[in-house]
């Protein structure tokens, strides 16, 4: 029997290697692609033709009803009315009476105020909101809104507001 020498034997199975390299996809047999040699955040965006563009189908639909839309037209049940009234005077001045009548006035407690927005967050009568001060034309405009902006309900913002107007308003 022949007996293959050393070099011989791993001759063997290194040649099956680099035969199988070389056809397994090495890039000596592939396409190359620019795109994909690139970033992810450098390559173009690919969109379906149906999704490149907003739908238009609805655009210029009318409303079944035929009315039209305002805000007279609106349901406005949930939403409560404005609260305040108009002073006349400087706006810093109003809001300096404000504050002096909030502090005279038993079960109001100021948590907080802040002039250059002319707000006061007060506590009274268990609910919380904020008295605004408005510079109006050549007044200002006093008014009661909860701390999203929003008109307040309940009757604590509506009474404050009237004894307010009571000792501030002509």
């Amino acid at each position: 029997m022949p007996r293959f020498s050393q070099a011989s034997r791993f001759a063997a199975p290194l040649a099956a290697v680099v035969l199988v390299a070389a056809v397994s996809g090495c890039s000596m047999f592939g396409k190359k692609s620019e795109l994909y040699t690139q970033s992810a955040e450098s390559r173009p965006l690919e969109v379906p033709p149906d999704l490149d563009r907003p739908s238009a189908d609805r655009a210029m639909a009318l409303p079944a009803g035929g009315g039209s839309v305002s805000a007279s037209g609106m349901d406005t049940s949930g939403v409560a009315a404005p609260i305040g009234f108009n002073a006349t005077g400087d706006r810093d001045a109003i809001f300096a009476k404000v504050g002096e009548v909030l502090g005279a006035t038993s079960g109001v407690t100021v948590v907080n105020k802040a002039q250059i927005l002319g707000t006061y967050d007060v506590d009274y009568m268990g609910a919380k909101f904020l008295v605004r001060v408005t510079k109006v034309g050549d007044g200002a405009y006093v008014s009661a809104v909860d701390p999203r902006g929003l008109p307040p309900t309940g009757d604590a913002p509506a009474k404050l507001i009237a004894a307010l107007k009571a000792a501030i308003a002509p």
